[in-house]
């Protein structure tokens, strides 16, 4: 999805010849730890509430360039590239601009997390295993057999690098709850299961030998 898809339209701002005291207010009023300066309507950059409050309150925000945070992604860019801002810039929003450097909206963090949330498939049910593998040995074929010869399949797979251990870790998503029986063929294969998170065959099981007992003494 495109940033311009999930931009906030209504949105406060300062400009530069604002006061630090009305910018304060405005985040006040709003509940905004940072805020959105403009010139012209052109996004200038992000001022933090945590800065503005060891300045002095009088003081204009054109005084402030030093102070402005970079945080802004193209209307046109993938929605995933504001990720990467908010935690790089560690910043509450993200400012989308045009062509011409006009802010024509933000994307609150709340709204990507929950564009990441339906991105990775978390809203549909199923099961998700993370593999720890040698990167020279990840096969997305092999995996995705191994998984379907227990009558499931992949929804959804990520991959990333532990930084201590330098192995891949691959996040898959599984159109199935009951992954006892993924996770042992996969530890058949050799395959190092890091997490899982899912029901265990033994788990239903368990419930049905109580049913059973709990039948038992009502008869």
């Amino acid at each position: 999805m495109l940033a311009n898809k999930l931009i906030q339209s209504q949105y406060p701002s300062v400009n530069f010849f604002d006061t630090i005291s009305f910018a304060l207010q405005l985040m006040e009023d709003n509940d905004l730890l940072h805020i959105a300066v403009l010139e012209s309507n052109k996004f200038k950059g992000i001022l933090s509430k945590e800065t503005l409050l060891e300045l002095d309150e009088n003081i204009q925000i054109e005084t402030l360039e030093k102070y402005f945070i970079p945080a802004s992604i193209n209307e046109d860019a993938y929605f995933l590239s504001a990720i990467k801002v908010i935690t790089q810039l560690d910043v509450s929003f993200v400012a989308v601009v045009n062509e011409q450097s006009e802010m024509v909206g933000i994307i609150p963090i709340t709204t990507l997390m929950n564009q990441v949330s339906t991105f990775l498939g978390n809203e549909e049910p199923g099961g998700i295993i993370v593999l720890e593998i040698e990167k020279r040995n990840f096969s997305f074929g092999e995996i995705s057999r191994l998984i379907e010869t227990n009558d499931a399949y992949i929804t959804q797979l990520n991959t990333s690098t532990d930084a201590e251990t330098g192995l891949l870790l691959v996040s898959i998503k599984i159109n199935k709850s009951e992954i006892s029986d993924i996770i042992a063929t996969l530890q058949r294969y050799e395959y190092s299961v890091k997490y899982y998170f899912g029901i265990e065959q033994y788990a239903n099981e368990l419930r049905e030998n109580y049913n059973e007992f709990m039948f038992y003494l009502n008869i």
